[in-house]
């Protein structure tokens, strides 16, 4: 077994591989950029090494370095986790020459299966069924549109070399094809230095399905059931779960034992990922093979108890598979959710700077449920331009899918992130969402749910009466701890107020306390909206964030956050500004006048920090509908502002290459 590994990339992976590696015994090292030098995986492991300057391109993808990196400290093994090196042949090779073991499959495996079009090609060859498409060199946009009309609409384009989303575009018309294929090559040249792309056939709400493998140099190969990964936005994962909703026994068997031939072709050895499409039929089609260790491996870890990491890592010193087939069992059900730095309310763009807070909710057992959080930041850390944008990934185990997903609910209400956006009011709205919760989804889920974007839950008449007592209670208690702070001994200057009112939205919910005195712990018994009384039971205290509790029956976690007269609470997906008042300062209140917003409707607004990657536009110039105004990256990611109306461009205010804020103002309209 090794003595020392080398962790050659960063965040929550980086952490991931040391936890288990510190488990088995084996010395880890960590290689970090300048943007990475106080990052949480070069304090957990036992050495550091630095590797350049914060572009990827510059450190984590400069092979040299790492195997620099692994002399320097004597690291016999490099993991790669995922992106950056982990399916370059080429590294792999290169570490073999130095006598460096690499802890994933071997060169001929990479080159088969870790090449999108050459994977396609050799699974044809292996008569493995596949999506109809073309996968030869593509020399231009007018080839790309030709293929694109031979092989019928829609057409999904995307890099050869691509993973995590980027390098796809879904074209649905000529008119589509021509400006996908540019931004598709575009952003594989770079975040892959490859800006091959293939088209195939796009098949119209399919799941994403996907079968673990595991292989040894011995000959041995088993698959470990399967992971749903259909909930995805622009073609990135954002919920997993396994085992899959949808696939009966003789299917996951079908397509378990297809991965594995197809892991055999090509002498595999280590764990890896078949991907396919299913259609409604529970018809698969193969999509591809990811050759390294997938984001989502938690939940299948979650359902069998293996340790996919330490597998790896025997395999790559040789040692033969402990399981066999026969011993892999699925067991409940496990759910992950991707936590990623990006405003849900403005269609899931990046957000960047630093966690003025960061709170998981704890890990390990609770009740019958489990939760696990994979991380790679603390309080404190920050949230980079240079990197992809995930923050954790947050797991829950329980005996069934619905008790996964409620375990998931609560875990998510407990999560406390500040200083960026991020997008748990989705997760958390997601995990309410009966389609989701009753298993009737798609890869076109999000888009169909969403179309015009994600916005709170609107509470119903239930709901608001929960909110309601949140508020209330939260405002009895700042009242007594002011009095006891300023020395009165009895509450709320000599008497504790019966009847309020509290303002959420538009409407004012009277509420009432019919017996108990406010004190911490909190128990009373309210009369909301005129209903009868329910006993409200909390020990939470001014200035925590996360209320618990129990209104009724019912467990309830929310958060909670001051703002200008009154608070903002966030539960399940709903988010909800709160004021509790006494009867006259309601009815003073309803008088009050509406402030609007500012009108910004003749500004194109940056609309999350990035660079300006082109202006496609000048002064004077008139624009239609759907013309592309200018193009900003962030996160790795080209985004595409188009002009919503017809109008004329008065003034513009960027340049490319210059880096804008959120709201930053790019370009006046006439």
């Amino acid at each position: 077994m090794f003595k020392k590994i080398l962790i050659a990339n960063r965040g929550e992976i980086a952490c991931r591989v040391i936890k288990t590696a510190r488990r088995m015994g084996i010395a880890t090292v960590a290689v970090y950029s300048d943007a990475d030098r106080d990052a949480v995986h070069v304090e957990m492991a036992d050495e550091a090494v630095h590797i350049g300057p914060a572009p990827a391109a510059q450190s984590y993808l400069v092979a040299e370095k790492i195997i620099e990196a692994c002399k320097a400290t004597g690291a016999e093994a490099v993991h790669p986790g995922y992106g950056f090196l982990s399916e370059r042949a080429s590294f792999c090779e290169a570490l073999e020459k130095q006598g460096i073991a690499f802890i994933g499959p071997k060169p001929k495996a990479i080159n088969a299966m870790g090449d999108k079009i050459e994977s396609k090609k050799f699974a044809n060859a292996a008569k493995v069924s596949t999506v109809p498409g073309w996968l030869g060199v593509i020399e231009d946009a007018d080839h790309a549109e030709k293929i694109a009309g031979d092989i019928g609409y829609p057409v999904m384009i995307k890099a050869s070399a691509g993973g995590g989303g980027k390098g796809m575009r879904i074209a649905w018309s000529q008119a589509e094809v021509r400006d996908g294929f540019d931004r598709a090559r575009s952003e594989a040249k770079n975040s892959f230095g490859d800006d091959r792309v293939f088209i195939e056939k796009f098949v119209v709400d399919p799941r994403h399905i996907e079968i673990q493998v595991l292989a040894d140099a011995h000959g041995n190969a088993i698959y470990l059931g399967e992971r749903e990964c259909s909930i995805q936005r622009r073609n990135q994962k954002v919920a997993e779960e396994a085992p899959s909703p949808f696939l009966d026994e003789k299917t996951r068997k079908a397509m378990g034992e297809q991965s594995v031939a197809l892991a055999k072709a090509v002498d595999y050895q280590s764990v890896g990922t078949v991907e396919f499409i299913v259609d409604a039929q529970k018809n698969f089609y193969f999509l591809e093979m990811n050759t390294r260790l997938q984001v989502e491996h938690p939940v299948t870890e979650l359902v069998t108890g293996v340790d996919l990491v330490e597998q790896m890592i025997r395999v790559a010193a040789g040692e033969k598979l402990a399981i066999s087939q026969k011993d892999v069992k699925l067991t409940g059900w496990a759910i992950e959710s991707r936590l990623y730095a990006e405003d849900p309310y403005r269609n899931f763009l990046p957000s960047i700077g630093r966690l003025t807070r960061y709170r998981p909710p704890e890990e390990g057992r609770s009740g019958d449920a489990v939760i696990r959080n994979d991380t790679g930041v603390t309080e404190g850390s920050e949230i980079s331009m240079f990197y992809d944008p995930m923050i954790a990934k947050l797991c829950t185990w329980a005996p069934t899918r619905l008790e996964a997903i409620d375990a998931m609910s609560d875990a998510l209400d407990n999560f406390v992130v500040d200083g960026i956006e991020h997008n748990i009011p989705f997760l958390a709205a997601l995990m309410q969402h009966p389609r989701w919760r009753e298993g009737r989804i798609s890869t076109a889920f999000i888009a169909e749910e969403y179309p015009d974007g994600f916005a709170p839950i609107v509470p119903d008449a239930e709901e608001t009466a929960v909110l309601a007592a949140i508020a209330t209670t939260v405002e009895l208690l700042r009242r007594d701890r002011l009095d006891r702070l300023s020395g009165r001994l009895a509450p709320h200057s000599g008497a504790l107020k019966r009847d309020w009112e509290v303002k959420i939205g538009e409407a004012y919910i009277p509420v009432s306390i019919v017996e108990g005195m406010i004190s911490i712990p909190l128990e009373a018994d309210l009369s909301i909206a005129g209903a009868p009384p329910v006993t409200v039971v909390s020990e939470w205290r001014p200035g925590e964030i996360v209320w618990h509790g129990s209104i009724g029956r019912r467990r309830i976690s929310a958060q909670i956050r001051p703002v200008p007269n009154g608070i903002r609470i966030a539960w399940k997906g709903m988010a909800v500004t709160a004021r509790a008042m006494l009867p006259n300062t309601a009815a003073l209140d309803r008088l009050m006048p509406v402030k609007l917003p500012p009108d910004t409707s003749k500004m194109l607004l940056c609309p999350m920090p990035g660079l300006v990657v082109s202006i496609s536009v000048k002064d004077g110039q008139e624009v239609k509908a759907g013309e592309t105004l200018a193009v900003v990256e962030a996160m790795k990611m080209e985004n595409v502002l188009r002009a919503e109306r017809d109008l004329t461009v008065a003034k513009i205010n960027a340049k490319p290459g210059d880096s804008l804020a959120v709201d930053a103002v790019i370009m006046e309209f006439a």
